[in-house]
């Protein structure tokens, strides 16, 4: 199991995250303002899925009437999914590393951005 808490920095900000739920399948973490939550989790079937997602939430001024507020939400997630057997550990780690490494800022802009 990860350690109790968990660190999430966004934007140069560390976020403590507590264990709030753990069974053998997923652990979850969460701020204690709940405006984050980090879930690791794995299945296992016909193939091996590992997924590692962030949920972030916030109350933001609602466009439509600026004197109204409302919850907003966002995540972003990596899911590694595999076969049973032909890959190790270590040759799933590499593609997961080499998506996250491609994933700079200026990559992960142009895809927001619309770019395919």
């Amino acid at each position: 199991m990860f350690a109790d808490p968990q660190s999430v920095t966004i934007a140069s900000v560390a976020n403590s995250l507590p264990s709030v739920g753990r069974n053998t399948d997923y652990s979850i973490y969460k701020k204690d303002d709940d405006s984050l939550k980090l879930t690791i989790s794995h299945q296992y079937g016909k193939r091996k899925r590992f997924t590692v997602r962030l949920d972030a939430q916030k109350v933001a001024a609602d466009p439509l009437s600026s004197a109204n507020n409302q919850l907003y939400s966002s995540s972003a997630y990596l899911v590694m999914d595999c076969p049973l057997v032909g890959y190790s550990n270590s040759e799933i780690r590499d593609i997961a590393s080499a998506l996250s490494a491609w994933c700079t800022s200026a990559n992960l802009l142009k895809v927001l951005g619309g770019e395919t």
